[in-house]
């Protein structure tokens, strides 16, 4: 037998059958991924940030919760001392009241007890006047100012000027060393009062304040002090006496024209009238002092 090649039978592999749109591959691209590749990767990538970002949300909302709790906890916290503090603060407002109120009670009664001394001084030294004074007890009791005066008189005031400002001209304050303004001075009040006594003024008050022969008119900056007492313009002045005669001899006096220089030269405002009947009080406080003769032939030489 001869030999023949032996030949494997040749095995047909089925093939795929071909799509019967390969001829339309874009378009098949196009309906079967409709989204195009960069918003896809943007898609997955949001997703995944998404994914990823989920604990940082949960922090962020923990932080917030976080600082509502401590809020809340600082304002309760501040209330409650707010609270507690403010009867404190009500206890120690009432008490600086109650001191306050104590120590003007305090200051009263000191007052009516100066002025209940000072009434029964005064008591006391009537009673010496009058038994050491003589016939002229009630008359040195005046001069003393130991006791209040009434009687007809005058009504002098004198005031600053409207204008406070420099005067113009030498004026009668050139040699006082003064500047020169319409306010009235410590020196213009002086001669005022030696004006009234020279012309016949028995007693004197000065806005209330009762002149004796021991007064001191004296100046603390620009207020102006009538025994240690400040006084404030306008200045009023009564005097008792012949209220026509008294007006007449003060207006006519050095003094009086003086106060006319004042007027004419810095403004200062000041009215004269005579009155039937002025009331002085007496004077607040008196220094007795006494005096005796001396007698005769003791310090003679021979």
């Amino acid at each position: 037998m001869c030999g023949m090649s032996q030949q494997h039978p040749v095995r047909s592999t089925p093939s795929r059958p071909a799509r019967p749109d390969a001829s339309m591959s874009l378009l098949t691209n196009v309906m079967e991924y409709s989204l195009d590749e960069g918003y896809a990767e943007a898609a997955a990538r949001r997703s995944a940030q998404g994914r990823s970002g989920t604990p940082r949300a949960l922090r962020a909302r923990l932080w917030l919760a976080a600082g509502l709790v401590l809020t809340a906890l600082v304002v309760t916290v501040g209330a409650a001392q707010a609270r507690y503090e403010a009867p404190t603060e009500a206890r120690e407002r009432q008490g600086l009241i109650d001191r306050i109120e104590k120590g003007g009670q305090d200051a009263d009664d000191l007052q009516r007890s100066v002025d209940d001394l000072r009434g029964e001084v005064a008591a006391m030294q009537r009673e010496a006047l009058r038994k050491h004074g003589g016939d002229r007890s009630e008359l040195v009791a005046l001069l003393a100012g130991a006791v209040p005066v009434e009687g007809p008189g005058i009504e002098l005031v004198v005031d600053d000027a409207e204008d406070t400002g420099a005067g113009e001209g030498g004026g009668p304050r050139q040699s006082t060393g003064f500047a020169d303004t319409g306010r009235v001075r410590d020196r213009d009040l002086q001669r005022v009062v030696n004006g009234l006594w020279e012309s016949g003024a028995e007693a004197i008050s000065v806005n209330g304040q009762r002149l004796t022969a021991l007064s001191a008119i004296r100046a603390a900056g620009d207020a102006i002090l009538v025994d240690n007492k400040p006084l404030v313009p306008p200045y009023t002045l009564l005097a008792v006496g012949d209220g026509e005669r008294l007006s007449a001899a003060f207006q006519n006096s050095g003094d009086g024209r003086y106060l006319d220089a004042l007027q004419d030269n810095y403004d200062i405002r000041t009215g004269i009238s005579v009155k039937d009947r002025v009331r002085l009080p007496a004077a607040p406080g008196l220094t007795v002092r006494t005096a005796e003769p001396v007698k005769t032939g003791e310090n003679s030489t021979s």
